[in-house]
């Protein structure tokens, strides 16, 4: 039969798909739009599955934080190449994950998120819109990983995005909230972005991990002369450096290296404090 451009053009505003793929799809269903878009989610789906193998390794981080500042998401979506990542097409596909989340707070998860009615068509899910985005884009696409605070008592929410979407970071702090502690907060959201702390103090270091980096330097100083009272302290102070590159509060503050960024909290009128922090990087673990 007969394909007109006009069905072609809806379809392919439907559904994103190449002018031959829609006509194709037309044809196979005797021009019936709605029959030729489940023809086309068919074939992308089966598009998708193939793309799945390959590594999607780049992508981008994105984060917010509500106007009434009491809640905060950041979320990590993955595809293949930056030049996918930096379509607006990409692009809009992450917002529209990250608005779900904040409207959403049972969305904590991946696994949650993907199985949720998707933002677009109330009868999908966001996996189905996922599947369609890779079609379209023709990359291999991951909804990584996903964080979501809600602020319970007092405090503050901050988020920081680092070198355009490749580094994100969601941190929660307790205290007042006023301009003096917003700008400490967001300073130490920057400090978790560019130096990369795993604990928020050296109480949440577990013993086992402590234990471990002591077995590293005792190793490292087994051939030594030196008595092993003089060892313990030497290890003791190895121990003291690492805590400064593990525990946030311990590191230099990289705005003014002479202040640490337990001084920065406790430089605020009231004081702050960090009770946790989310750091995603893309492709890291």
């Amino acid at each position: 039969m007969s394909i007109s451009t006009a069905d072609i053009k809806v379809l392919r505003q439907s559904t994103g798909a190449g002018v031959l793929d829609c006509k194709k799809a037309l044809q196979e269903t005797d021009g019936d739009i709605d029959a030729a878009i489940e023809f086309l989610r068919k074939k992308g789906l089966a598009a998708a599955a193939k793309k799945a193998s390959r590594e999607a390794n780049d992508g981008l981080v994105s984060a917010s934080i509500t106007d009434d500042g009491k809640t905060g998401v950041l979320i990590e979506v993955n595809c293949e190449t930056d030049f996918v990542a930096r379509t607006d097409n990409f692009k809009a596909f992450v917002d529209e994950l990250v608005q779900l989340v904040i409207n959403n707070s049972d969305l904590t998860n991946v696994e949650a998120l993907l199985a949720t009615v998707s933002p677009i068509d109330s009868s999908k899910t966001v996996n189905d819109y996922l599947q369609e985005v890779i079609a379209k884009l023709g990359e291999n696409m991951i909804i990584r990983r996903v964080a979501r605070y809600d602020l319970n008592s007092d405090g503050l929410l901050d988020s920081y995005i680092h070198m355009g979407g490749r580094v994100g970071v969601l941190v929660e702090a307790g205290g007042s909230s006023d301009e003096q502690a917003s700008q400490i907060v967001h300073d130490i959201a920057l400090q978790i972005a560019a130096v990369s702390p795993q604990y928020v103090t050296t109480d949440e270091i577990p013993a086992e991990a402590i234990e471990a980096e002591k077995e590293i330097y005792r190793a490292q100083l087994a051939n030594d002369k030196k008595p092993d009272n003089i060892k313990e302290r030497i290890i003791e102070g190895k121990l003291k450096k690492w805590y400064s590159e593990v525990a946030l509060v311990e590191q230099e503050f990289v705005k003014e290296s002479k202040m640490t960024i337990d001084k920065l909290l406790k430089s605020h009128s009231n004081g702050l404090t960090v009770r946790r922090f989310t750091r995603f990087e893309l492709g890291a673990n």
